[in-house]
């Protein structure tokens, strides 16, 4: 069986979305400054749809993250930014029109019940009976690959917090943004980590942990 991993951008100040997040800056002011080195990257353009990129060293911790993952697991602020009832959200079909980049089963983190949503090459199924529900369904359809946790931080507070999570891979941005939403806020006091790899490079430094039992 895989590992349950967090893939996550961070600011240098312990951001990872800027402050008043909305349908228009989803990742809230200054927050697009915390992906803006993937984007270049061959691995993500080919996951998007697009040609061509960069071929360096944050391409090879993208490429083998997309290579792992057998699953994902996010929240619902990830998947449409939305937080009440299905019906009044006005991204209830999420941010990734129909050809979402995910190609493997999709996890979302919910408080309310939703069918199974299909799109070309991903299943999108809505889990509303907790983190330990979704990160055990998760890993059943993954198999032998990794629950790759993508986000948001509440549901990676969750995971660490419950002793679900295996690895946590953090892109330190070296951006600040004074304000937003913090990483490892309300986390139990028990979860310790220990440093696996350290990946640098001008633009962003990959910083891998083990999650201590």
């Amino acid at each position: 069986m895989g590992k349950v991993v967090l893939d996550i951008s961070s600011s240098l100040d312990g951001f990872v979305a800027g402050p008043r997040p909305s349908l228009e800056e989803p990742l809230g002011e200054g927050g697009e400054q915390l992906h803006e080195w993937t984007v270049r990257l061959a691995s993500w353009r080919e996951r998007h749809g697009e040609s061509g990129g960069v071929l360096d060293a944050d391409d090879e911790v993208v490429a083998e993250g997309v290579a792992s993952a057998g699953a994902v697991l996010m929240g619902r602020r990830m998947f449409s930014g939305g937080d009440g009832p299905w019906e009044e959200d006005p991204n209830a079909d999420g941010w990734w029109g129909e050809e979402p980049p995910f190609r493997v089963p999709v996890f979302v983190l919910t408080h309310h019940p939703r069918d199974p949503l299909v799109k070309l090459g991903t299943t999108f199924t809505f889990v509303d009976e907790g983190v330990e529900s979704a990160v055990e369904q998760a890993r059943a359809a993954a198999g032998e690959k990794n629950v790759a946790v993508g986000g948001g931080a509440s549901v990676a507070q969750q995971v660490l917090s419950a002793g679900l999570l295996d690895e946590l891979e953090i892109h330190l941005v070296p951006v600040l943004l004074g304000g937003g939403t913090r990483l490892l806020d309300n986390l139990a006091p028990q979860v310790q980590l220990e440093r696996v790899r350290v990946v640098d490079s001008p633009g962003v430094t990959h910083l891998r942990y083990r999650v201590v039992a």
